[in-house]
């Protein structure tokens, strides 16, 4: 299989993607930081869930977010990162209905590594029932493009 840089380049790309995400998962089942305790008296965080995808023109990233709506939400780039941030707000009627914690709620703050070959000046946004859908363009130089290959006349020899 022909091996381009390009190739090479997005492959790296999605392997730190991946070790990324299992720091992000292991940071979920292991949590560090007081967001809010269940009955059983286990502290838990609310930390979004990232799926990633390409195709030949963009970065699609799908971040999870059951609860957060437009208006506590905020996405950002900060330098080579995408940073997504917020609160999960508890329910208003939640304490007084005496219901247990099922979902962490609070603040939370993803941090995504992104690679290079990215437009971020076009990057779209949209949120629709706690799915935020994140598309980042990949510039043209970045995309795969055919080389045409043309073939050579063939000659005659001529005897001496």
């Amino acid at each position: 299989m022909f091996d381009t840089m390009f190739a090479r380049d997005i492959q790296q790309t999605l392997e730190h993607f991946r070790r990324t995400m299992d720091q992000a998962l292991s940071d979920f089942f292991a949590p560090s930081g007081f967001r809010g305790t269940s009955e059983d008296g286990t502290e838990w965080t609310f930390t979004p869930t990232v799926e990633t995808g390409w195709n030949e023109d963009y970065l699609n990233l799908r971040v999870v977010l059951p609860g957060v709506g437009e208006n506590d939400l905020k996405v950002n780039i900060q330098g080579n990162q995408l940073v997504v941030e917020g609160e999960r707000k508890e329910p208003e009627n939640f304490a007084k209905n005496g219901g247990s914690l099922r979902l962490p709620y609070g603040r939370f703050y993803r941090a995504i590594d992104l690679p290079n070959g990215l437009d971020r000046d076009r990057i779209q946004c949209r949120l629709q029932d706690g799915v935020l859908d994140i598309q980042l363009p990949i510039v043209e130089a970045m995309k795969p493009r055919r080389i045409p290959i043309k073939g050579f006349e063939s000659r005659k020899a001529i005897a001496a």
